[in-house]
């Protein structure tokens, strides 16, 4: 189950990645902030095309629903890994014998 949360944790960083991408190349409705300026203003209309809004639009909004699952999905996958990993060691020292040092004997002088 340890690999499933490290695979799910990669996608996860690359959906990250991949959404805030999306979102500085998305066109301001008033010509101000950092999505036209980090491209030069009429660079994503050249890159993606001039009805880029529409596609980018759906493309962030489905890269946000899949950072909610994956965040989901991890935190669920996770608890139950460490409830897992707590009632296995707990059984292990509940099983193992606890050794005792023996009594010291009081010896009379």
């Amino acid at each position: 189950m340890d690999i499933l949360i490290y695979i799910l944790t990669f996608f996860l960083v690359l959906d990250c990645l991949f959404l805030g991408l999306l979102i500085l190349m998305q066109l301001p409705k008033k010509e101000a902030g950092l999505g036209g300026a980090a491209f030069g203003g009429g660079a994503v209309d050249a890159l993606v095309g001039s009805g880029a809004g529409n596609v980018l639009t759906k493309a962030t909004k489905w890269a946000a629903i899949m950072f909610f699952v994956l965040v989901i999905v991890l935190s669920l996958l996770y608890t139950k890994s460490a409830n897992r990993n707590s009632i296995i060691v707990k059984e292990q020292l509940e099983a193992t014998p606890v050794k005792t040092a023996p009594a010291a004997v009081p010896q009379d002088l």
